[in-house]
């Protein structure tokens, strides 16, 4: 697979502590990178960072991507040769809140970041994780393509339009010969080791975990839901072609300066309460009653979908799972961590019966990945 590009490779993630961050982080030791991880504090408790235990398996550096100077000076002293840059604000309804906080995460820290890479010249490769809420939403039926007009009214969604400004101007103004850099856009991923505010599949593991009812806020939106594993493949493959140089798998057409979609199957789409009714098939035990009454309070699309022609044209990338695999994937990470001996504060009891999550997301990485070989993607072959 990737191993080739990645094993004994210096790579930098900035906001691995997240969600998305962790899964990453955790696939990469997998493929034999030497991490170094820059972020806050996990953004909640508990937190897939924690449960995977990898703050003891990297060169953790605690750190605010806002705090340019200290950003420069971690990546200068550990001369990544790739980057991956997920560090973000990464909810809608607390943009509301603090929208100040919001911009300078999402666009500042993107110029930070990128400051830092034009000043340390090991660096071969850049991924910028931004948004599918980069797109100007005019609530569309049909998937938004790379070239579609950037926009958002919401704080958030406008910050991640501006994250990929900010990187147009350094593909062409500084980074036109190195390093090779690339924009990436994935929409709503589940899975497990999240315990973020004001998404479905962590408000279902809470609730269903203390045997409340879940409060379901706007059940009927509509999301292209995926795998955390999904975009997190897309990421991984297009930045080994770009470490390796290689370009379009058939057109041999340069892959850097460019933005990528990573989405599941367009026919792939269901709603909020649709997907807590599927969570709730695989978690027998759990209290699986909902109040569907809640709505959000504060403006968010009701249809948001991603055009991946171009990811699947230049890269033969496409979505490997089907929803219901997603769905049963993600139930079963929650099921294991839920089934570990705890303490009342929610700690895993230190015996021997502890579940190693880890190792259980180890084995999912895999699972995933002998998958997509199953089914002929380039990148698991």
């Amino acid at each position: 697979m990737f191993a080739e590009q990645y094993a004994g490779r210096r790579v930098f993630i900035t906001g691995h502590t997240g969600f998305k961050g962790s899964w990453l982080t955790a696939w990469l030791l997998e493929l034999g990178a030497e991490i170094a991880g820059y972020s806050l504090d996990a953004p909640s408790e508990p937190s897939g960072f924690a449960a995977l235990g990898l703050e003891k398996r990297i060169r953790h550096i605690p750190g605010d991507v806002r705090d340019r100077r200290d950003l420069a000076e971690a990546m200068a002293a550990f001369r990544p040769e790739i980057v991956f840059h997920m560090a973000a604000q990464a909810l809608v309804r607390p943009s509301y809140e603090d929208p100040a906080l919001t911009f300078e995460s999402n666009a500042m820290g993107t110029l930070n970041l990128l400051e830092a890479v034009r000043c340390t010249p090991e660096v071969e490769a850049v991924v910028c994780i931004t948004s599918d809420k980069c797109y100007r939403n005019d609530e569309w039926v049909w998937g938004y393509r790379e070239g579609d007009h950037l926009g958002g009214e919401d704080p958030y969604s406008a910050s991640k339009a501006c994250a990929e400004i900010i990187a147009q101007s350094y593909f062409v103004s500084f980074f036109k010969e190195a390093p090779r850099m690339a924009t990436v856009r994935a929409g709503n991923v589940i899975g497990g080791g999240d315990w973020a505010t004001d998404r479905i599949v962590p408000d279902c593991a809470r609730a269903w975990a203390a045997k409340q009812p879940v409060v379901i806020r706007s059940p009927a939106a509509t999301r292209p839901w995926q795998h955390v594993l999904e975009p997190l493949s897309g990421y991984l493959w297009l930045g080994a072609r770009l470490l390796s140089g290689k370009s379009d798998i058939e057109d041999g057409l340069p892959l850097d300066k460019e933005a990528f979609n990573f989405g599941p199957a367009a026919d792939v789409n269901a709603t909020v309460a649709q997907v807590a009714d599927a969570l709730a098939e695989h978690w027998p035990g759990f209290a699986a009653s909902m109040d569907r009454c809640a709505q959000a309070g504060k403006k968010e699309c009701t249809l948001l979908k991603l055009c991946c022609d171009k990811a699947l044209a230049h890269l033969g990338w496409k979505a490997t799972l089907r929803f219901e695999e997603t769905i049963a994937l993600t139930a079963a990470w929650y099921r294991e961590y839920y089934s570990a001996p705890r303490a009342q504060s929610g700690a895993v009891l230190p015996n021997s019966n502890a579940v190693d999550m880890y190792a259980v997301t180890a084995r999912q990485i895999a699972d995933y990945s002998a998958r997509a070989a199953q089914r002929g993607l380039p990148w698991a072959r």
